[in-house]
């Protein structure tokens, strides 16, 4: 039997797909990385998962886990040699158990993000993990690399949402370690590990997510204001008048905003006049446990306040759901707007909150010392440090030009962020795209630990090699 045979006997010829079949699973999201691969399979249950580990151990193939193709990092494509397999997650797509009591969920991996959220909301819950790709991502993805999203301020990121997981070890292996526990001090976290690993050391297979009562209300407001510091200090403002109700606070440039007004002329801004030409806006989300009409009266004192003290200059509240998806819609096709104007040199980076305006003012004033004339996309979860720090080719470079600077640039950026005591993935991992240069970021002794971790769970080096971790740098 050739090898693509012993895969049709284990999974079923339609869940080993080659050639045109397979082609769709070889290019990243953003069609940055296309590789090859042997196969792609799509196993079906864990134990199937399993069988394709002990198979892939047996045969040194390795193994590019895949959830929903998503990443932006090229964390799920392979390699150029053709001899990898990746492993599409997407059947292990059930939910699995709800323990309203106990309030967490078990569900497979390859469960869409949107489908977890609505199963909770079904059982009167909340799953609070929110992103713009929730209509296509899924948990397991989300799991692999921490994901991130506009949350994060109020119930943090996707490893605090986790007690427990199911994994399948590089050769074949199940840990089932889906205890829905909140303590268990028995030991090292394995747990963590795996989350944000990228599917260097292992396959998650399935996971117990924490719940949360459903908020009675939810009230979302667009601020104006002139300048990063002062979006610094509202979201001090904020912090100290709502406490833990505040569950969103994102920056947007104002040309941010424009943009998706080009693109996109449906979504009207809710401002006119001066009021539409502001430098900055922020959005942010307040999640009320009593009513409606006290998460507005909570939100309207505040922004009354800042208001009055000229913090910002004007403020939309939204008046229903309607209205407050409207408002997030424009956030969320930023990303969108920014895709459809061409390419751009983007950064996924961290730094404290505190820092947000010097790094900002900084690091645009340097990029434009080195690089007159390009142009800057900033937008992000100002409430956890998150900042997408996008440079685009202005009006003077075409698109191979601002991409033949693409590694200066990095560098730029990335230095800036080191300065601050940053880090240079704040959400979106490390895969393919910021894998050589993150040793030139991190601890020397943490990177070792790293790659002693990668030896001991994945000692053949099959598990999504060149991913996270140069390979052949083994201290």
């Amino acid at each position: 039997m050739t090898l693509l045979d012993e895969l049709v006997r284990l999974l079923g010829a339609p869940n080993v797909l080659t050639g045109a079949d397979a082609e769709s699973y070889l290019t990243d999201w953003r069609g940055r990385y296309t590789g090859a691969a042997l196969a792609v399979v799509r196993p079906g249950s864990t134990q199937e998962v399993a069988a394709v580990m002990q198979w892939s151990n047996q045969h040194n193939v390795p193994v590019v886990p895949q959830g929903g193709n998503t990443g932006l990092c090229g964390g799920a494509t392979p390699d150029h040699s053709g001899r990898a397999l990746v492993l599409s997650l997407g059947r292990l797509n059930r939910i699995r158990s709800i323990d309203i009591d106990n309030d967490t969920m078990v569900v497979e991996a390859g469960c869409i993000l949107q489908t977890v959220q609505q199963a909770a909301r079904d059982a009167d819950r909340l799953f609070p993990l929110s992103l713009a790709a929730e209509g296509s991502c899924t948990i397991g993805g989300n799991l692999a690399t921490n994901a991130g999203g506009t949350q994060v301020l109020r119930y943090g990121n996707a490893r605090d949402l986790v007690l427990g997981l199911e994994v399948v070890t590089a050769d074949g292996q199940v840990w089932q370690g889906l205890r829905g526990l909140r303590k268990d001090n028995t030991g090292y976290d394995l747990r963590d590990l795996f989350i944000g690993s990228e599917g260097t050391l292992g396959v998650i297979t399935a996971a117990t997510l924490k719940l949360y009562p459903l908020p009675v209300a939810q009230c979302t407001a667009l601020v104006g204001i002139n300048s990063v510091q002062d979006a610094v200090a509202l979201l001090s403002v904020a912090r100290k008048g709502f406490g833990p109700a505040l569950t969103g606070f994102e920056l947007i440039a104002g040309n941010c905003l424009k943009a998706v007004n080009d693109c996109f002329p449906q979504q009207r801004l809710p401002f006119e006049g001066s009021s539409a030409q502001l430098p900055w806006y922020a959005l942010l989300e307040l999640s009320d446990a009593e009513s409606a009409d006290h998460a507005r009266e909570r939100f309207e004192t505040i922004i009354g306040e800042v208001i009055e003290s000229g913090l910002v200059i004007d403020a939309v509240i939204a008046e229903n759901i309607a209205q407050s998806k409207a408002l997030w819609h424009l956030r969320e096709s930023i990303p969108l707007a920014e895709k459809m104007q061409g390419k751009s040199i983007k950064h996924d980076v961290s730094v404290p909150v505190s820092l947000m305006a010097e790094f900002i003012k900084t690091t645009n004033q340097a990029v434009q010392d080195q690089f007159p004339g390009l142009g800057h996309v900033i937008f992000g979860h100002l409430g956890d440090g998150n900042l997408h720090y996008n440079i685009t080719r202005g009006s003077q470079l075409s698109e191979d030009a601002l991409l033949a600077l693409q590694d200066q640039v990095y560098e730029l950026v990335h230095n800036s962020v080191y300065r601050l005591g940053g880090s240079i993935s704040a959400e979106h991992g490390v895969g393919q795209l910021k894998r050589d240069v993150l040793p030139q970021y991190k601890d020397p002794v943490e990177m070792a630990l790293m790659h002693r971790i990668k030896a001991v769970f994945d000692p053949k080096g099959l598990m999504n090699p060149g991913k996270v971790l140069v390979q052949g740098t083994h201290p």
